[in-house]
């Protein structure tokens, strides 16, 4: 594969977690890089505990470098690596013991630049309640991993919270929903095994929930990740954002969302990712084997829940652009509307872009208007250009 000009450091992730499924709903918690397999499995066509039966198993990390190794797409400036080589803070002292989900949280709260020393083996950090961004903590917040971090929710909380209209995070402007500050980048980390299903007021959002500011995704894995089973507009396995600065637009660079067979994220829609009123720009990067498995689309039918709809990717508000570039989606599932896309501009101003990538073999859904597993309005601009979607 010919490097990606202007292209990000990528990095190597070995290790393992362990998987708990009870029926379409999973339970995760994170173990060692020697876990035993149990008896039982979680198994099921596509993962993600969206089918199977009980007991645990191990399921391994995928190794090598995250996102598309198909993705040629050049990375620009904005959305390369950020520089940690000054760290506000080192989390760990070089052993995993030291790596404290304590540790982590603290770190979050006082922001600036977070890596880690956990020694030179992968380490999971397991978390029992979120971490928390401050909006006075910035103005970059970074979160670097080193390539040997997981961050694991434990199967019963979410890992990452931003939201600058969040009075408990502190206000920093009248305008909330409008702010460049903070500016949040997780590089280089997986995220594994959140669970988001106990959150109401800020629902969705598996493992990261973001409002405000900005948002960068560089280099990362989320794998195994769930929010709420139903409801016709939450969503987010992996993870949800709102409000960004001047309609600027998330970056998701050389990133992977499941990824094999097993370690899907599953939420009732967007499996992988999903937004209200954000546009997105995805390079270089894997959507594959996550699952929305809500029922009834939105609005719900009636009888009915709502959601399953965005087997990878669900956008839904008015002007928003969704751009992927070297990405490559397959084999996503929904039970009601865009096995691959769901995108949704409800004033018809919206518009996607696709280019260098692969969108195939994503499974369920109808209203393919234009092309196959991509629901939106007829008349959404989708450009198409060097692409297969079939």
């Amino acid at each position: 594969m010919i490097e990606n000009l202007g292209s990000t450091k990528r990095c190597l992730f070995v290790s393992t977690v362990c998987v708990y499924a009870i029926g379409t709903a999973a339970l995760f918690s994170a173990c060692g890089s020697e876990g035993t397999e149990a008896s039982g499995g979680a198994g099921g066509s596509g993962g993600s505990g969206a089918s199977g039966g009980s007991g645990s198993v191990v399921v391994p990390i995928q190794p090598g470098e995250p996102g598309n190794p198909d993705g040629q797409c050049p990375i620009p400036a904005e959305a390369q690596l950020e520089d940690v080589s000054s760290p506000t803070t080192v989390v760990g002292t070089g052993t995993p013991e030291s790596c404290t989900p304590d540790a982590f949280i603290a770190a979050v709260a006082a922001g600036g630049i977070i890596t880690f020393n956990c020694g030179p083996d992968p380490a999971t950090i397991t978390l029992t309640k979120p971490a928390k961004v401050f909006n006075d903590k910035g103005p970059k917040i970074v979160i670097d991993g080193g390539g040997k971090v997981i961050l694991s929710g434990g199967g019963t909380t979410r890992i990452l919270y931003m939201n600058t209209c969040d009075e408990s995070q502190v206000w920093t402007t009248s305008h909330c929903q409008d702010q460049d500050t903070p500016q949040l980048t997780v590089q280089n980390l997986t995220f594994a095994n959140a669970n988001s299903k106990n959150e109401t007021t800020y629902d969705g959002g598996g493992a990261i929930w973001v409002r405000g500011g900005r948002f960068k995704v560089v280099n990362s894995r989320f794998i195994n990740n769930v929010c709420a089973d139903s409801g016709p507009d939450v969503g987010g396995g992996g993870i949800r954002v709102f409000s960004q600065y001047n309609n600027l637009p998330v970056y998701v660079v050389n990133s992977t969302f499941g990824g094999s067979d097993g370690v899907g994220n599953v939420c009732s829609n967007g499996g992988g990712i999903s937004s209200i009123g954000v546009s997105w720009t995805i390079l270089n990067s894997l959507f594959s084997y996550n699952h929305a498995i809500g029922n009834g689309g939105n609005p719900a039918t009636s009888g009915t829940p709502g959601g399953g709809s965005g087997g990878a990717i669900y956008n839904d508000g008015n002007t928003m652009t969704l751009s992927l570039c070297g990405v490559r989606i397959e084999y996503n599932q929904v039970v009601a509307f865009g096995s691959a896309i769901f995108f949704v501009t409800n004033d018809h101003t919206g518009n996607i872009v696709i280019d260098r990538s692969v969108i195939t073999n994503n499974i369920g859904g109808s209203w393919y208007t234009q092309y196959p597993q991509i629901s939106a309005h007829d008349d959404t601009p989708i450009t198409v250009t060097d692409s297969t979607i079939k």
